[in-house]
């Protein structure tokens, strides 16, 4: 029994201090009462029938005391089970929450950072879509430039055309007057012919130019002047209306232009109010995590008031310290594959970054195409402008037959400048909005990274707080390596006195047996 007792003891290191104690105290009166049953032997070698009976009751004594003995440590034992049952129990569920709590905070910083890059790709739109805007209005402003250019021109014309008609009357009536000095007899006669034939020469002239631009036909009995003047005045009038057709032409581009930014502006503001949806269900799931993270703190402090309790109980168990190490150090290799995730995350966010970066490069060389774009159209307004030089030489021979046609065009262009100004100052308003749109995402924005700073600084005091309660959890470990090298001293002392009542043991049996 003595035997089993020791093997017991030495297999159980999880008993308390009391148990020690109570097998540590109980073996005195075995002492006393063995010392008590050691009697003298008789002198006369024939042996008493009273002391050999007392041997025999007190063996009968020890082994229930030992029995009894047992059955405490076998219930301390099922105690001390239990417990490291149930500590085995709260530690998991402890580790299930912190593990959800991670991939909830995790989950919060994705949808951070994804509502950061929205709102980086919104600023980028606004600001392709404002240097498109400056773009087209520097484009209007040179073609405005240019129309004013075209009208000067064209009353400059209108000016030399009046011009050289009072010179040429001046001359007509200085040869009429010199007719009329040479011939005074028939002055009256030759001057008012000579009048009527000018006036008749200037009314057929216009006739036929009339008849031209009206029904493009051509006279077959004419003078070789007229003849002249008509094939000059057709070519004028093929070239200007093929001028007139390029404007109209660039006019349609620049309406096509402007819808194609009215549609492009309707769908920025689309993706702004998708953006306000998606930033009103981000703050409510903000307000849900908030709500979430006050019962994790509360779930936290009944935690750590559980955690007390189990540091009081980790004074009697070893072998759930132990384990308890192994999953800190799972946690702690858990934590790491996190840091290893957080990397990978990383890599990818740098990859997207040379993305991004890619495609800025490709967006400057379509810039660099549109500028190249410009450049050729700068060229070709040269080349208009040579033609425009050589047309006002046509024009200066017979400038008489475009007046009007100058006059109609020159209205319809005001009314399609005019148009275009209406156009330019709708842009402008729908740009206002936008710009205030803007602003206030930006307000709302700067909110919600304020908002998610506090919440970040929050997680720093709860990762101090953990890394307190591994230090607590620390001293707790020594003071347990105390109380396990003080059980290892108890059980020596107790090894040493089951060995010296062996040995009592086997002088009384010598005893007996004499």
């Amino acid at each position: 029994m003595s035997h089993g007792a020791n093997s017991h003891l030495a297999d159980s290191p999880r008993l308390s201090k009391r148990s020690l104690l109570s097998i540590l105290g109980s073996p005195q009166p075995e002492r006393m009462s063995l010392s008590d049953s050691m009697s003298p032997t008789p002198k006369s070698g024939t042996p008493s029938p009273g002391p050999p009976q007392l041997p025999l009751l007190n063996s009968t004594c020890h082994d229930s005391d030992w029995e009894s003995r047992e059955e405490l440590r076998l219930r301390e034992l099922e105690e001390a089970r239990a417990r490291a049952a149930q500590m085995e129990k709260t530690m998991r569920w402890w580790s299930d929450c912190t593990a959800n709590w991670r991939e909830k905070w995790s989950k919060v910083r994705a949808e951070r950072n994804k509502a950061r890059e929205e709102v980086r790709q919104l600023r980028q739109k606004l600001e392709t879509l404002s240097k498109e805007l400056t773009g087209l209005k520097r484009e209007k402003q040179e073609a405005l430039n240019e129309n004013q250019q075209l009208g000067k021109e064209v009353a400059r014309l209108k000016g030399e055309e009046k011009e050289e008609e009072k010179e040429k009357e001046m001359d007509n009536r200085i040869v009429s007057e010199k007719e009329n000095e040479a011939s005074p007899e028939q002055e009256p006669v030759r001057d008012v012919g000579s009048e009527k034939e000018v006036k008749n020469k200037s009314l057929q002239e216009f006739e036929l130019m009339e008849n031209f631009l009206k029904n493009k036909q051509e006279e077959g009995e004419c003078w070789d002047q007229r003849s002249s003047v008509s094939i000059r005045s057709s070519f004028t009038r093929h070239e200007r209306n093929r001028l007139l057709w390029e404007d109209v032409s660039v006019i349609e581009e620049d309406a096509t232009k402007i819808t194609a930014l009215k549609l492009r502006l309707d769908e920025s503001q689309k993706v702004l109010l998708k953006e306000r949806e998606d930033k009103l269900s981000l703050s409510k799931n903000i307000e849900k995590l908030e709500g979430e993270l006050s019962q994790w703190k509360i779930k936290y402090e009944e935690l750590n008031k559980n955690k007390q309790e189990v540091l009081k109980q980790l004074n009697i168990l070893k072998e759930i310290h132990q384990d308890e190490l192994g999953r800190i150090s799972e946690d702690l290799e858990d934590e790491l594959g996190a840091r290893s995730s957080m990397d990978k995350k990383l890599v990818e966010l740098r990859s997207e970054m040379e993305r991004l970066q890619a495609e800025n490069a490709a967006e400057w060389g379509k810039r660099e195409r549109l500028e190249t774009e410009k450049l050729n159209l700068e060229r070709e307004n040269k080349k208009l402008k040579a033609q425009i030089e050589d047309l006002e030489e046509i024009l200066a021979r017979k400038r008489r037959q475009t007046t009007c046609a100058l006059d109609t065009d020159f209205k319809t262009i005001q009314a399609e400048l005019f148009e275009k100004n209406k156009e330019l100052a709708d842009l402008k308003h729908v740009h206002a909005k936008l710009k205030k749109q803007h602003q206030e995402k930006m307000a709302e924005l700067g909110h919600t990274i304020r908002r998610v700073e506090q919440h970040e600084g929050e997680v720093k005091k709860l990762r101090l707080r953990v890394e307190e309660l591994k230090k607590e959890l620390a001293q707790a470990e020594d003071e347990l390596d105390e109380a396990h090298n003080q059980a290892r001293k108890l059980q020596r002392s107790l090894d040493e006195q089951t060995e010296q009542s062996e040995n009592l043991q086997v002088q009384l049996e010598h005893l007996q047996s004499r």
